[in-house]
């Protein structure tokens, strides 16, 4: 038999994880091995696909960003099976005009009965092509 994780510790895990999400990686040991992820632009399964995401979204934000941030609003349970987390990302990308990116989010995570995480959907408050429009504004023209 699995060993039960206490709900505080996985809501503890995403409160340290999440805002620094952009600089370090996050920990694993809360997800399960076939985790669902679902945002506006990507759908997979299992938790090699979930550790890609995260490398990939830390390289594009070294890449394409002199600042980005995940602002952390709230994490906690919403169900006996459910912890919601809202947040903000914001930045400013690399380029001479230095447009600016923000949107904000929250995340749905789904728990088995050992309160691992085995589905993540990430829901933004805004469609993905108004979000890439932003990248062709510049920071005073909004």
């Amino acid at each position: 038999m699995e060993y039960k994780l206490p709900v505080e510790q996985v809501i503890n895990t995403l409160k340290e994880d999440l805002p620094t999400l952009f600089e370090k990686d996050i920990s694993y040991q809360i997800y399960t091995q076939d985790i669902y992820f679902k945002d506006p632009v990507n759908t997979f399964k299992y938790k090699f696909n979930y550790r890609i995401i995260f490398w990939t979204l830390r390289f594009h934000a070294r890449l394409f960003f002199t600042q980005i941030y995940f602002d952390l609003h709230e994490v906690y349970q919403s169900d006996e099976d459910t912890i919601l987390a809202k947040w903000t990302v914001r930045g400013v990308l690399r380029v001479p005009w230095k447009a600016g990116l923000f949107f904000n989010g929250y995340s749905t995570y789904k728990l088995n009965p050992n309160n691992l995480i085995y589905e993540h959907i990430d829901t933004w408050d805004r469609k993905p092509g108004e979000i890439l429009r932003q990248f062709w504004q510049r920071q005073e023209d909004r």
